[in-house]
């Protein structure tokens, strides 16, 4: 399973790669990393989303907001599983994100088994 990470914090890649270590040696699951919404969309749309079945993605991000960017992933690959990440577990967020569409939801600090076992049933 390919997933796409999308954070503007670069730190969170090295963090994804301890947490699934045994995935990934495994096979089970391979990442990739945005580091905005912009680089996350021009990745999509560059290198195709046949690969990828889910996209993990911050909220609060500076420019393009993780609800911006599940808006237009929704427009252009409604097919893609996206899952929004968020320090702030308000209501308006959590509102927004499923009038958008999101596949799910969650707060941080991230509860990394909740994640694989959501991951692994979408």
């Amino acid at each position: 399973m390919k997933l796409l990470v999308v954070d503007d914090e670069q730190d969170v890649q090295v963090l994804f790669q301890q947490r699934f270590r045994q995935e990934l040696k495994a096979g089970r699951i391979e990442f990739q990393f945005a580091f905005s919404g912009e680089e996350a969309l021009n990745f999509l749309e560059n290198r195709g989303t046949a690969d990828h079945v889910l996209i993990l993605s911050d909220i609060n991000m500076p420019g393009m907001t993780g609800i911006e960017l599940l808006r237009r992933i929704k427009e252009k690959f409604p097919q893609l599983k996206v899952i929004l990440i968020t320090a702030y577990g308000d209501e308006k967020n959590y509102h927004a994100a499923m009038a958008n569409g999101a596949d799910g939801y969650t707060t941080k600090p991230i509860n990394f088994d909740a994640l694989k076992q959501t991951i692994f049933t979408l």
